[in-house]
């Protein structure tokens, strides 16, 4: 077996030693002389491991007691269009402030939901930096505002939470939940899609706050309800069992290795060497406005266009995969999530260190 280090965006690199528990337990997991795919949802065992992957999630994050946790599907696109459906009114408000590509999808899928004011966006700066603070436009009597706190496309990241006042604060953690302490408190709802620093593609989490899941309306069909979710466990219909029991190794493997706050310590670590080297190369050149450079996400560019074929080539010959950037904006990109070690990272710089001298 030849792995190597996977930079892709999403799906992401897993923790290899999540995988090869995986494999061991693949065909007989837990003692029930199956695989946990072939189990019951409503079974014992499976009910079991689906408390304990919750459990573990709550103490990582610190999730208050007046918070829900749903192990969904649909992956975050689906809930661009729930969460209004669920939280809000047609003929209500919502603000959202646009940092990139996923929140401009955002608005788009949930127009036909609710009210969609866009509060804020950066699209005039080709969303190099979120839209500063003191240019949007909230509503105090919106129904909530959503924002995306790290945009995978073009890399960037807001660096706090924004305080919104006593509105409802929404957001999509798809690319950064779980790299780095967050205050759940402040918000009213947490979404991510589980295939970037959780899991497998094709799960969602829902963090939502207890008065929200009051919102929910009673005219909408229960499987788009978080309520009846919430009130079934999670279980309202067969879930993603693969997909839960797999996020909750990778949560057992981020507890066994100091937490999120020893993700964080490794995450900048990691950032600091990429971008380190980029701004010091004279031959890269990563568009973002540093103060607002994500952690997760690296783009950069080569000076000319024409060398990216090259490096794509023998970048990936070198073991070093998916550093393609995404097709709207070109380029490379490096995803750096809590499962790529700085190993990973330190032969991605060696690697365009000597690209560059070969090339310059």
């Amino acid at each position: 077996m030849s792995r190597g280090y996977n930079f892709s965006a999403g799906p992401a690199a897993l923790p290899e030693a999540v995988l090869r528990r995986a494999q061991a337990e693949l065909l007989e997991w837990d003692g029930v002389s199956a695989s946990v795919m072939e189990v019951s949802h409503r079974g014992k065992d499976f009910m079991a491991m689906a408390q304990r992957a919750e459990a573990d999630l709550r103490s990582l994050m610190t999730i208050p007691s007046n918070y829900h946790v749903l192990f969904l599907q649909g992956g975050a696109t689906q809930h661009f269009a729930q969460i209004p459906m669920n939280i809000a009114r047609r003929d209500e408000r919502a603000d959202y402030v646009v940092s990139g590509d996923w929140g401009e999808k955002a608005v788009r899928e949930a127009g036909p939901m609710v009210k969609v004011h866009v509060a804020a966006t950066s699209a005039a700066n080709a969303h190099t930096a979120p839209p500063p603070r003191d240019t949007w436009d909230l509503d105090p009597h919106a129904a909530y505002v959503h924002y995306t706190p790290n945009e995978t496309i073009r890399g960037v990241e807001f660096m706090d939470v924004p305080d919104v006042g006593d509105v409802p604060l929404v957001a999509d953690f798809s690319s950064s939940i779980l790299s780095h302490p967050v205050d759940v408190s402040k918000f009213g709802l947490i979404y991510a899609g589980a295939q970037k620093n959780i899991g497998a593609a094709g799960l969602v989490v829902v963090i939502v706050r207890d008065d929200l899941l009051a919102r929910s309306p009673k005219d909408i069909p229960k499987i788009f309800s978080y309520a009846e979710h919430a009130a079934n466990g999670s279980l309202l219909n067969t879930p993603n069992t693969f997909g839960w029991y797999l996020s909750g190794l990778v949560f057992e493997w981020i507890r066994d290795n100091g937490g999120v706050a020893e993700m964080a310590r490794r995450n900048q670590a990691k950032a600091d060497m990429l971008y380190g080297y980029i701004d010091g190369s004279g031959f890269y050149r990563n568009p973002v406005d540093p103060a607002a450079r994500s952690r997760m996400n690296v783009p950069f560019t080569l000076p000319d266009a024409q060398l990216d074929a090259a490096f794509l080539r023998e970048s990936h010959d070198a073991g070093l995969l998916a550093l393609k950037g995404h097709k709207l904006v070109g380029g490379m990109r490096a995803s750096i999530y809590n499962a790529m070690p700085i190993e990973g990272v330190r032969a991605l710089v060696d690697f365009m260190r000597d690209f560059a001298r070969r090339n310059g």
